[in-house]
């Protein structure tokens, strides 16, 4: 069974509290991910209120299961990038251009102002920034269905 080497329990005000090896408590605690993106499930830092790295954790699967779980939903509470399920319509083949897409969070439009802002992130993964800066996540390009395919290959 895996073991954490520090505590981490929520205090009254839904602050992470971490409990170190010599037993101080540190309040306010901040999950950090180094590559939240390539490689979120590792590298995360923990900082105290100050900014200061207090714990680093190398995967989280080395955790205690309740000390993961704190930590991945104090991570999802903070991160909003929705996963794009399917590409509904796009306005037009060039940029500025308004996308009608569904995402695991529902039905979403945003406007992409550049095609810079429509990246590749390694195997089939898509990252998408709108003009007002909120990005979306297409984890297995391959895994959309074909109408979808085919209007992001239009800007790939």
């Amino acid at each position: 069974m895996p073991d954490s080497p520090f505590g981490l329990t929520l205090d009254a005000n839904a602050r992470l509290v971490l409990i170190d090896a010599e037993g101080r408590r540190h309040v306010g605690v901040d999950p950090i991910r180094a590559f939240p993106l390539s490689d979120p499930s590792r590298r995360i830092s923990l900082c105290d209120d100050a900014g200061r790295e207090i714990a680093w954790i190398k995967d989280l699967s080395t955790l205690a299961p309740p000390v993961r779980r704190l930590i991945e939903d104090t991570l999802a509470s903070r991160e909003f990038t929705p996963i794009i399920l399917r590409i509904l319509k796009v306005s037009g083949d060039s940029v500025p251009s308004d996308w009608d897409v569904s995402t695991d969070r529902g039905p979403t439009r945003f406007t992409l102002d550049s095609e810079d802002h429509l990246r590749n992130l390694g195997r089939n993964r898509v990252l998408i920034t709108d003009v007002l800066g909120l990005r979306y996540q297409i984890p297995d390009a391959k895994a959309l269905d074909g109408a979808s395919r085919r209007i992001l290959e239009r800007y790939l």
